[in-house]
């Protein structure tokens, strides 16, 4: 008997089987990587607006204007109110009142305007201190009204499920 040159029907279906499984596999893998990249590019976008948010809360009450022209230092429990140097369209400094607090589950800059500025979401409550003195015997108040003066810090915080942050911003040329 002389065996023909080439495969049998059983030996292409078993390479077609185990090609197959490979590329299942492949798939899987592929899936996997492509799911990790797309959850590692959400939560880095999340971390950065997180860090923007940051950032300009800090630029904003660090450059916290004090003064009777455009209504003073306002600050409760669920809200702050103040007037701070804000970038103009043209580029310039100019001062703005702007009210930072919680609408729905987002913390929220709202200035003059009706646009609002959203610093971060998936919030579910906000709560804001003040600094009366510095020293070890530090006294924080629930709430500041003043035309004329500003705490020397704020605290600020943020509830997010079930986890709390605490931010601590100085404020302008007292903190």
């Amino acid at each position: 008997m002389r065996r023909s040159l080439g495969f049998t029907l059983i030996e292409v279906l078993v390479a077609l089987a185990v090609a197959g499984i490979v590329m299942l596999l492949a798939r899987g893998v592929f899936i996997g990587v492509l799911d990790g990249a797309t959850r590692m590019t959400r939560e880095r976008t999340a971390l950065d607006r997180d860090a923007n948010a940051q950032r300009w809360l800090i630029e904003a009450f660090g450059s916290l204007e004090i003064g009777t022209e455009m209504g003073g230092f306002v600050g409760r429990t669920d809200r702050v109110d103040f007037v701070t140097a804000q970038l103009t369209p043209n580029g310039w400094l100019a001062p703005r009142r702007v009210t930072l607090a919680q609408f729905a589950d987002t913390l929220a800059a709202v200035g003059d305007g009706p646009e609002r500025l959203c610093l971060s979401t998936g919030i579910s409550s906000l709560r804001f201190d003040y600094l009366l003195e510095p020293g070890a015997n530090a006294r924080w108040v629930r709430e500041w009204i003043s035309p004329v003066s500003a705490p020397l810090a704020v605290r600020m915080r943020v509830t997010r499920r079930e986890r709390v942050d605490t931010l601590l911003f100085l404020v302008g040329p007292r903190g």
